[in-house]
């Protein structure tokens, strides 16, 4: 294959594989931080997702708010995305390094999740600060236990709240000390 089809391919070997574990860590996070079920991010975020739980939730119980089950789903589709950019590159990834680039991959995937997220929740409340709608609720159900450490530390200024820049800079920062190869991440 030519480069420029390698490159097409990984790119959509990357774009759906990272939206697919986007999505299912989603669920998992939203079910830690126990964001209200009834809102339609919420909704569509557990009726996407749970056509592929359901069965897996009979032999994987959730451990207190910890979703097992989407856990692993989590991590089995980066191991398949490693090993289908490996392939595509002809690369052979021993398991064991492949499971290892994987937990970085949903590491990375997070992290880069959580500087989203907050990213847009600062920009919500510069854009309409006061109102309410579903994707600020889940912003900040999600955001929250992020950056309640940090305001105790980081005290508003003029009245702007720095703590989320603290945060996507301290998130940044683990994310360039992940020891991910440049084509995984």
């Amino acid at each position: 294959m030519s480069a420029n089809t390698n490159n097409a391919l990984l790119f959509l070997i990357s774009a759906v594989f990272d939206l697919a574990v986007c999505l299912f860590l989603l669920r998992v996070l939203l079910q830690l931080v126990r964001a209200d079920f009834y809102n339609p991010i919420s909704q569509l975020v557990w009726r996407m997702t749970q056509p592929i739980i359901i069965p897996m939730t009979r032999a994987l119980p959730r451990y207190k708010r910890f979703d097992i089950a989407s856990a692993l789903v989590v991590l089995l589709l980066a191991m398949i995305e490693v090993e289908a950019i490996g392939s595509v590159l002809s690369a052979q990834i021993p398991l064991l390094l492949a499971a290892w680039f994987a937990l970085l991959k949903v590491a990375a995937m997070l992290l880069r999740l959580y500087t989203l997220s907050l990213f847009v929740q600062a920009i919500l409340s510069w854009v309409g600060p006061g109102t309410s709608n579903p994707a600020a609720n889940v912003l900040w159900s999600l955001n929250e236990p992020l950056l309640r450490p940090v305001r105790r530390i980081l005290p508003a200024v003029a009245g702007l709240d720095l703590s989320p820049l603290a945060v996507m800079i301290a998130l940044q920062v683990v994310y360039r000390l992940l020891p991910l190869p440049g084509f995984f991440v």
